[in-house]
């Protein structure tokens, strides 16, 4: 059947529905109708306090997904309450009165310039006959001097991977059937397949989330055949030096004074296998869960490292695997993630700060039904991200941002806690509602979700490192899952370093050849194999 229209609907409209058919339906037709109002209603509230498990149909419900602040309280009746007056946008209020009436222009016109294409060759096109300090060949009078190029992009369409045929002539002798080859073209080895394929289908798979049945599709329609079973051989055997990297990375960000860590489900057939294997046979499964891990670690000098790991294990347990090799010198690291558990489970001590955002998503979830008090606790939030914003676009030290927010944000952040703790004991909220959930995560967690305010560098919130696991669940929407325990570590040794090289800005395509062109150097010393130093490398090898 064709999906309905989805109407919204409050309470109280259902209620003047109902006094409308009261006079007019029969009686049974009356209370059915009054059974059916009273089952939405029912459904609605529990979907309120409704697990993630199914997060679609709320947002099926409940509207768009976005939590965009002038989404969610567009044409919301709320505000601030009581005597707490509404934060504002610092960069709101020093807006221009007519700034409303303005239309909003476009961040962009969409298209690319030259310098976007950085790694391009480059081909000067001068004119033959004529240079400059030349007469003009127009007026005769005046002289031609050197003006700014014409520059003309041209982009061309190519297969991901393309193959040439080498037919090599063989001479052989009637008499003694000696056979005489010509020689290979400068450069040409015997392989079939170079170093580039690697990369190339590492960056498609794991940077992408191209599964390799996909490209064997494409590849096949275009005459160039690869089977996903050869693909895997490909990106497989050049795991060594990437591998090498990755372990390198892994030594690089225990040394970080700053780490982001959260998980993704995931799935590994064998793991599933066996587990489904002891269950049928009575015994005890400790592990149950799959997950791959991601962890963002802002190393002292500003590069970013981004760590994947996949397996039964949490994401506190594989912090605490990378933290064994931090320098006992060192002091503990700041650790920031969301409230569970599972995030900071191990041995190994950390500052921890909790995620504001999703503190926040608490009351974005229950506006609808909580109006004025989520707007309350919205607007007071986006005034301490505009603080925040302003610390970015003025480029503040850690040190002056430490000095910034206590002043600007933490006056706004103790009325909210204040407010909060006032709602609970003067019993103004359900405690077991969904507002009342949202402020008691909020107390519980307050020390983690105002770190910012106490601890130089420390973030708001974990948004980095959920970046950073869209990379794996793009995989897992694609692909699904991966085979085998190797094949995720594979898996999350190449998305370890494309995404890395995203966060510095290095093209990862290239930075795979140089690691599996110089294997035996990267395995040898890694540290100066990374992407932010292995052109170096590059420049002294040749």
């Amino acid at each position: 059947m064709k999906s309905p229209e989805l109407i919204n609907a409050t309470e109280a409209d259902l209620d003047e529905l109902l006094a409308l058919a009261k006079s007019t339906f029969p009686q049974e037709q009356y209370q059915l109708l009054e059974g059916v109002f009273g089952t939405f209603v029912h459904l609605m509230r529990g979907l309120q306090n409704a697990k993630t498990s199914i997060k679609r149909l709320r947002q099926m419900l409940f509207g768009a997904s976005t939590e965009h602040k002038r989404t969610r309280l567009k044409g919301s009746s709320g505000g601030a309450t009581g005597d707490q007056p509404a934060a504002t946008d610092p960069a709101a209020e020093a807006a221009p009165a007519n700034a409303a009436a303005e239309p909003s222009k476009a961040s962009g016109h969409g298209r690319n310039g030259a310098n976007a294409y950085s790694d391009s060759p480059v081909v000067d096109v001068t004119l033959t006959d004529l240079q400059s300090g030349d007469p003009c060949p127009t007026c005769v009078a005046g002289k031609v001097d050197d003006s700014p190029p014409l520059v003309i992009v041209k982009v061309v369409g190519t297969p991901p991977l393309t193959a040439t045929v080498f037919k090599v002539q063989r001479l052989r002798c009637r008499l003694c059937d000696a056979i005489f080859t010509a020689p290979l073209p400068e450069g040409l080895s015997l392989a079939k397949y170079d170093h580039r394929c690697a990369s190339l289908l590492a960056v498609l798979r794991y940077g992408s989330g191209m599964p390799f049945y996909r490209l064997e599709g494409l590849q096949a329609s275009l005459n160039v055949p690869l089977p996903d079973a050869t693909q895997w051989d490909i990106v497989a055997a050049a795991i060594p030096g990437p591998r090498a990297a990755r372990d390198e990375l892994i030594r690089q960000a225990a040394q970080a004074p700053l780490l982001h860590n959260d998980d993704t489900p995931a799935r590994i057939l064998n793991l599933m296998k066996e587990r489904a294997r002891a269950e049928a046979a009575g015994q005890t499964v400790k592990a149950r869960a799959i997950n791959t891990s991601g962890i963002v670690a802002a190393l002292p000098l500003g590069q970013k490292v981004v760590l994947f790991f996949t397996g039964h294990a949490h994401a506190g347990q594989n912090m605490a695997q990378v933290l064994v090799h931090r320098a006992a010198h060192l002091d503990a690291p700041m650790q920031m993630s969301d409230a569970l558990a599972c995030n900071f489970a191990g041995e190994f001590k950390s500052i921890l700060g909790q995620c504001l955002t999703h503190g926040r998503r608490k009351f974005v979830d229950v506006l609808e039904h909580f109006p004025e008090p989520c707007c309350h606790v919205i607007e007071v939030l986006a005034q301490v991200y505009a603080n925040e914003a302003h610390g970015r676009d003025e480029k503040l030290s850690p040190e002056q941002r430490l000095i910034h927010h206590p002043s600007h944000s933490g006056p706004p952040m103790q009325a909210l806690h204040d407010w909060m703790h006032a709602q609970l004991d003067q019993c103004q909220v359900e405690p077991n509602s969904g507002l009342g959930q949202a402020l008691r995560y909020m107390i519980k967690h307050w020390s983690g979700l105002t770190l910012f305010l106490r601890k130089e560098g420390a973030p708001l919130d974990n948004n980095s490192c959920e970046r950073a696991l869209k990379r794996a669940i793009l995989h897992r929407k694609n692909s699904m899952f991966y085979k085998s325990i190797n094949g995720a570590d594979v898996g999350d040794s190449y998305m370890s370093l494309i995404h890395t090289c995203a966060l510095c800005k290095v093209n990862p395509f290239e930075y795979l050849q140089a690691l599996q062109a110089h294997a035996e150097a990267v395995i040898a010393r890694a540290a100066l194999w990374l992407p932010w130093n292995y052109r170096e490398q590059l420049t002294a090898t040749a």
